[in-house]
């Protein structure tokens, strides 16, 4: 499984970070490893300079074995956030899938 994190020109997209975030989705999503091809993260701060709330956007795709994208978004105060609640959005999306062609 690919993970590829992008981020816009606003948002510091440090090495560390990027690997921790990795890191992280890959251990959250493990259970449908062999499914995944390769999960894109794109992260933007909508506000751009300026401060707010649920500032922070994260668009989650997962590219399956045989079907098509799923795509998933979360806002949230911060990068963490918007990751975690993103990746919970996509697990259970792909459980869904995933249970959908084991019953057939």
């Amino acid at each position: 499984m690919i993970i590829q994190i992008s981020t816009d020109k606003t948002l510091k997209g440090a090495k560390n970070q990027v690997d921790f975030f990795s890191t992280q989705i890959a251990k959250e999503l493990e259970r449908f490893e062999s499914h995944i091809t390769r999960i894109e993260v794109h992260l933007k701060d909508e506000n751009g300079i300026k401060e707010g709330f649920n500032e922070i956007s994260c668009l989650l795709e997962a590219r399956l074995e045989g079907k098509q994208p799923i795509a998933v978004k979360n806002q949230a105060d911060t990068v963490e956030l918007a990751i975690s609640g993103a990746t919970s959005k996509v697990k259970a999306a792909i459980k869904t899938i995933v249970g959908r062609s084991q019953n057939r």
